[in-house]
């Protein structure tokens, strides 16, 4: 299988801290994953003054009395930024990647060479976001979170219709609640996504821990994002969805795990690990009790001990009935050339 695409997601965790941003880059390379990224977007070209804030983000954040549009204008990342984070995760030896909110930030982030753009949930039904993000001609991938299979379906033909290839397109299969509650996980619509739209497939986590997402790649997630935080109990919105850079490593080291243990060729056979514990762990007839040469041998005669490198159990029925060529003692593991 295609190495797993595993992308941790800083978001607005930042803080608007430019110090808490180049931190996160550092926690995400030394987890090990392939993308860190962020959010490009202008509170003003993104919200209106006057939308409340969402129920989660009220209570990750306390603060019950300020606009969406306050809380994102305290988020953005300035132009100068932007450069200045590509710069430091190359430095880092990660991939740089942001979510556009609109197309002056998709614009923006095209001029910043990103290889591929992600169109988070909230702008799958946005018609000539959907439009202008495939314009770019990269590849993308979706975010489903809140949405039904027909208004996937209707995204999917809006790029595809305006130049985007249907194997350029990696949908992941997500929940919009921050944390996700594990009963609304619904981990198996992923496979009904794949299967709807012939595309690869990948999964957005917001639960609390690092389990869905490994187990989504052993359900053969080709991408996994995932939010981490450098302290839960940061003051914002996303904090307590995320994981720490501990848990963060903990479920890069676990995917890589799963990947190699899900990488077989499916047959069943002795793998070269374990062939040397055969022996030891196998048993062959050994003989029950002293027999004299020439007894014929019954089956109340024989004992299934370790080690394996005898007679195997499953030619019992051929050994009963033999004739013993020799005296033998009992515990005496038995071979063939043991009768006439």
């Amino acid at each position: 299988m295609k190495k797993v695409i595993i992308i941790a997601e800083a978001g607005v965790n930042h803080n608007g801290s430019m110090e808490n941003a180049l931190r996160l880059i550092d926690a995400a390379a030394d987890a090990g994953a392939d993308y860190v990224k962020f959010q490009t977007f202008k509170a003003a070209r993104l919200v209106s003054r006057e939308a409340k804030q969402a129920e989660y983000q009220q209570r990750n954040t306390g603060h019950t009395g300020s606009s969406q549009f306050e809380m994102l204008q305290k988020l953005e990342i300035s132009e100068t930024q932007h450069y200045e984070l590509q710069a430091y995760a190359t430095e880092r030896g990660i991939r740089f990647l942001s979510t556009g909110f609109d197309e002056e930030s998709i614009d923006f982030l095209d001029t910043l060479g990103i290889d591929i753009f992600k169109v988070p949930s909230g702008e799958i039904t946005n018609y000539p976001y959907l439009k202008y993000i495939a314009s770019k001609g990269k590849p993308i991938i979706l975010s489903t979170g809140m949405t039904t299979l027909g208004e996937i379906e209707q995204a999917v033909n809006v790029l595809i219709e305006n130049g985007i290839a249907r194997e350029e397109i990696r949908i992941l299969h997500c929940n919009t609640e921050y944390p996700t509650p594990m009963q609304d996980v619904n981990l198996m619509a992923m496979h009904t996504i794949k299967t709807a739209f012939g595309t690869g497939v990948g999964y957005s986590d917001h639960t609390t821990g690092i389990e869905i997402p490994i187990a989504a790649v052993a359900l053969g997630a080709e991408i996994i994002e995932k939010h981490f935080t450098l302290d839960k109990e940061m003051d914002g919105p996303d904090h307590k969805a995320s994981l720490d850079p501990v848990e963060l490593r903990q479920m890069v080291t676990a995917i890589r795990n799963v990947e190699q243990a899900i990488a077989g060729s499916g047959f069943k056979q002795p793998s070269p690990s374990e062939k040397k514990n055969m022996t030891v762990a196998r048993k062959s007839i050994h003989l029950r009790v002293d027999i004299s040469q020439g007894t014929v041998i019954t089956e109340g005669d024989l004992l299934m001990i370790r080690p394996g490198d005898g007679i195997s159990p499953f030619d019992m029925e051929k050994v009963v009935g033999m004739r013993a060529g020799k005296d033998l003692t009992a515990y005496h593991k038995l071979t063939w050339s043991d009768f006439i």
